[in-house]
């Protein structure tokens, strides 16, 4: 039977004290944390925590000055154009943004947005015939096309000028045979981009700037649109689609932040309200497991249409009344996930997936628009790359999440063969294929993750930006690491270590989805109550760790890896722990621990240390 993975901690040594207090106003646990993020050098740590990448050059974008002179061309002559972009919420933020550049320029546009169920990911021939048909000459991909080599051909055999701006990786580095091929993950000689990481909604950011600074330009009268209210939409897209907060990234979603805690638009507004946020405090998380999960339900469950219909809507009426429809969509996705993902465990916990590297569960009544969801749920759980695949009339659906050191998209191009379409991330992936391919499929992907794996199998590991002592950690602490936001993937929340902390309290909290009712069940979280060695009690929650309640016992000493959080209830800010890992403490050799390498001693100092 497969266990549930536990993790490496490997925790970064203390900075030299040079460092820590290199910059003037700045903790030392800051500078630590950007220490253990790699940056050695002062004004580089400088320049990240001031970064500013919304003024960046977007015709340094490949084919940007083409696609441009085409757009322009097309509003001057009236023609139809239209905006084609992907069902998740990277793909429909950069519908929306690009609508309200479009309209503001006064050009003829649609939004043509495939349905997950009946059409699949990406660009497809019979749309772009039903879209020619409707009169349409210039078609603009958002979040998608850039594996779309035949559609790109049937486009010019068609007679439609096709732009695509993408930022999925390309088949082998071909470029599409289209009129212009927006993407900074180019491979040829013509990307001089420095910047590789984009979301497909900072792409088409960096097309609207550049269609909105060529019109100022070219014309007299000025556009309706300014390239900061387009910067919420932005933050929304990037965070949804998990991409490395770096760089422009970074700057992208901190001052799309800002937009949205100034003048957000009217559903974005009602989504923050619904998730419970407060306008002025939207973060991140709430974008990640608030705004962004009810926007993507509505691809998920139904059609993607009513998440862009909102963020284009200027009626209070009318996005009140959309955000109680993904609400709705949000509550049946949740349960359509917990019940897609126990009946994958159940089939990869079989005697024949229990030792291999790579777990693969299908189903023919498999949500095929939460599969994704559920992907990523097993590996979580067992840090394993996952496939999980929907059947239906013979076709299969498979959604695909790795682990770090194992590309699926590279594994998928290995099994080309058996597939009818592919694509995706390092990360992250999908696929069509014949149903009958699916075993064939199982075994090979088996065998590509078996020879990649490494001795002893996919490890996650912890990387532990510094060990603090809680005695010494206060609200203050939190509000220095402030300077580190906005958070997300590539700079994640800091991570920190605290020893030898006393359990006070346990217990099992939440509700367990999919549970019958029959008997009460144990909640999926675990709250735990901390005390330091002042006495003093700190609240722990780790979450979806109920089931590791039953490794301790109150009075016993932990060391317990975790993120600092606050927690505001009834008008009362508490700072809380937010838990990732936790093992008993060892007074002895501290390598000894369960999960692996365990951390040392700095000289009895630590980084909460001035």
């Amino acid at each position: 039977m497969i266990s549930i993975s536990r993790s490496q901690w490997h925790i970064t040594p203390l900075a030299p004290a040079e460092f820590r207090n290199a910059i003037q106003g700045v903790h030392p646990l800051v500078m630590q944390v950007l220490w253990a993020r790699g940056f050695r050098d002062a004004e580089e740590a400088a320049a990240f925590l001031g970064s500013d990448a919304t003024d960046v050059n977007p015709f340094a974008l490949p084919d940007m000055d083409v696609a441009v002179d085409r757009i322009l061309r097309a509003i001057q002559a009236n023609e139809l154009i239209a905006i084609y972009g992907d069902y998740d919420c990277d793909g429909v933020t950069s519908c929306a943004l690009l609508t309200q550049v479009l309209i503001s320029l006064k050009a003829r546009s649609k939004v043509y947005i495939p349905n997950r169920f009946e059409e699949g990911y990406g660009l497809h021939a019979d749309a772009l015939d039903t879209l020619k048909a409707e009169g349409v000459t210039l078609v603009i991909t958002v979040d998608c096309g850039a594996r779309a080599n035949a559609e790109a051909l049937h486009a010019r055999e068609i007679g439609i000028d096709l732009i695509i701006t993408d930022h999925h990786a390309l088949v082998h580095g071909q470029l599409p045979d289209a009129l212009a091929v927006i993407n900074p993950t180019r491979t040829d000689a013509a990307n001089t981009y420095s910047f590789r990481s984009l979301a497909g909604v900072g792409v088409a950011y960096r097309l609207a700037q550049a269609l909105l600074r060529m019109y100022a330009a070219q014309s007299d009268a000025a556009s309706e649109c300014d390239e900061e209210t387009l910067l919420d939409l932005v933050a929304i897209g990037t965070v949804a689609d998990v991409a490395q907060l770096v760089g422009e990234n970074r700057a992208l979603v901190q001052a799309g932040l800002k937009q949205i805690n100034t003048q957000p638009r009217i559903g974005v507004r009602m989504l923050a309200a619904a998730a419970g946020a407060k306008i002025g405090a939207v973060t991140t998380q709430t974008i990640g497991f608030g705004i962004a999960p009810r926007l993507n339900a509505a691809g998920r469950i139904e059609h993607a249409l009513a998440a862009y219909q909102l963020l284009t809507t200027t009626g209070e009426s009318d996005a009140a009344e959309i955000v109680r429809e993904l609400n709705e969509r949000n509550e049946l996705r949740q349960k359509t996930t917990e019940s897609v993902t126990q009946s994958a465990v159940a089939l990869t916990l079989g005697d024949r997936q229990a030792d291999v590297p790579l777990l693969f569960a299908a189903g023919e009544d498999y949500n095929s628009g939460v599969i994704g969801l559920a992907a990523a749920r097993v590996v979580e759980r067992y840090y394993k790359p996952a496939v999980i695949v929907a059947t239906q009339m013979g076709e299969a659906r498979g959604s695909c999440r790795s682990v770090e050191g194992f590309n699926i998209t590279a594994a998928l191009d290995q099994c080309k063969d058996l597939l009818t379409r592919h694509g995706g991330h390092a990360a992250a992936a999908g696929f069509t294929a014949p149903a009958v391919s699916l075993e064939p499929l199982r075994e090979r992907l088996i065998e590509i993750a078996r020879a990649q794996q490494p001795e002893g199998g996919w490890q996650r590991a912890l990387a532990i930006d510094a060990e603090i002592t809680l005695v010494k950690t206060s609200m203050a602490t939190l509000d220095a690491l402030a300077l580190l936001e906005p958070h997300g993937m590539g700079n994640p929340r800091p991570l920190f270590m605290a020893c030898n902390a006393t359990v006070h309290s346990i217990r099992r909290i939440g509700k367990a989805h999919g549970h019958d009712g029959a008997t009460p069940a144990a909640g999926p979280h675990l709250k735990l109550g901390l005390r330091d060695a002042a006495n003093n009690t700190w609240d722990a929650v780790g979450w979806k760790m109920g089931e590791r309640a039953a490794e301790i016992k109150t009075g016993d000493k932990i060391d317990v890896v975790f993120q600092l959080d606050l927690n505001e209830w009834n008008g009362e800010r508490r700072l809380q722990l937010l838990v990732q890992d936790f093992a008993l403490h060892e007074s002895a050799e501290p390598s000894q621990k369960d999960g692996g390498a365990s951390p040392g001693k700095h000289g009895g100092k630590d980084a909460s240390d001035r």
